[in-house]
């Protein structure tokens, strides 16, 4: 008994849905759940707003060792539109990035480090 072609095409079509659930899921755990959470302190030296398609906050902290030491920098994503108004407006003061990491996220279109800043304390 052969397999009628619109079996075929239901069939197809139940299988793409499927993947694009499972795509779906996999993305929507991977953007709420945080492996590790922390901060940082030091200066933005860098932060833009930028992308093709997918416009992400993107940054880069220098963090202050040790006097004699070379500064470290921490690069990391925002994507709040509050958080990164706070940002650019505390450019040239000294700030603590409260971040969360998510590792995995499957596309840079939600932000092109696995580290998310959440919110901004000014420490000057």
């Amino acid at each position: 008994m052969p397999i009628s072609k619109s079996r075929i095409l239901s069939l197809l079509l139940g299988l793409l849905m499927l993947a694009i659930a499972i795509f779906a899921g996999y993305t929507w755990f991977s953007l709420n759940w945080s492996y590790s959470k922390g901060e940082r302190t030091g200066y933005v030296q860098k932060f833009s707003h930028k992308g093709w398609l997918c416009k992400t906050w993107e940054g880069e902290l220098t963090m202050l060792p040790v006097q004699g030491m070379v500064p470290e920098k921490f690069v990391f994503s925002v994507r709040s539109d509050v958080v990164a108004e706070n940002i650019t407006k505390n450019m040239a003061k000294k700030m603590a990035l409260v971040y969360e990491q998510h590792k995995g996220v499957p596309t840079q279109c939600f932000g092109e480090s696995e580290y998310f800043v959440t919110s901004v304390k000014v420490m000057e």
